[in-house]
């Protein structure tokens, strides 16, 4: 989603600087080759949302190459699935200092850079959540809903407050959508048939269709648009035997 939403942007005209673990710059420079070859501007810059002083100084290199943001794309997360009582601490820790703690850091820096009140031009910030937060995930993904359904109550409060600072916050909220993160299931055709039919679409997303709603909500489009949670995932749930 991430990848995709990159590519679009620079499309649409946006300087984009990807935040990404230095173990994905090698995945990245396709991309950033594409993006180069349209006449694009970007640049990789290695980072660790979970670690905060790499989140610091990523910002205020992209600031130094391209000037201060007018929109951020908050995508880095990973997953945990394990039954509760298989859990342990350490998994637990790593997935909330990326997924809740380094998004939270990220919103920060990119206010520091973006809020009329420090001298930016205001901009939209989006932050990637999940249909996960809205029904407590699949059994056995409890901790990584939680950690989405916290992505979804921090937005609406920050939304509050630089409301009046030219910000808007929101956040997509996918369903399955294709990507590493959802890999496995191209290797198991019947858990992927379940899955989907647990889709009222009865598919999976494609990272394109979360990308055109994140470039809608970085636009003036979307100009009274704050604190909100768009829904991506075909429909949502279908509890067995509903439909």
């Amino acid at each position: 989603m991430g990848a995709a939403t990159a590519r679009l942007a620079a499309k649409s005209g946006y300087a984009v600087t990807i935040l990404s673990l230095e173990a994905e710059h090698a995945r990245a420079e396709g991309l950033i080759s594409e993006i180069k070859t349209l006449n694009g501007r970007v640049q990789f810059i290695p980072t660790d949302v979970s670690c905060e002083d790499d989140v610091i100084a990523s910002y205020a290199s992209a600031v130094d190459a391209f000037g201060a943001p007018n929109a951020a794309f908050h995508a880095a997360g990973m997953f945990v699935g394990n039954h509760v009582r298989d859990l342990d601490f350490q998994s637990i820790t790593k997935l909330v200092s990326v997924n809740v703690i380094g998004l939270m850091i990220c919103c920060r820096e990119a206010t520091r850079h973006m809020s009329t009140k420090s001298g930016g031009v205001g901009g939209s910030i989006v932050n990637v959540s999940s249909m996960a937060a809205t029904i407590g995930g699949r059994p056995g993904h409890s901790v990584y809903a939680a950690s989405k359904g916290a992505v979804d109550v921090f937005t609406k409060g920050f939304a509050k407050e630089v409301a009046r600072e030219g910000i808007r916050v929101n956040t997509i909220r996918p369903g399955a959508v294709t990507s590493p993160m959802t890999a496995a299931l191209d290797t198991n055709p019947e858990l992927k048939k379940s899955v989907e039919e647990s889709i009222p679409m009865g598919r999976i997303g494609d990272p394109q269709e979360i990308a055109r709603i994140a470039l809608w909500l970085m636009s003036p489009a979307s100009s009274l648009v704050t604190g909100s949670h768009i829904d991506a995932g075909g429909g949502g749930f279908v509890v067995a035997g509903s439909i």
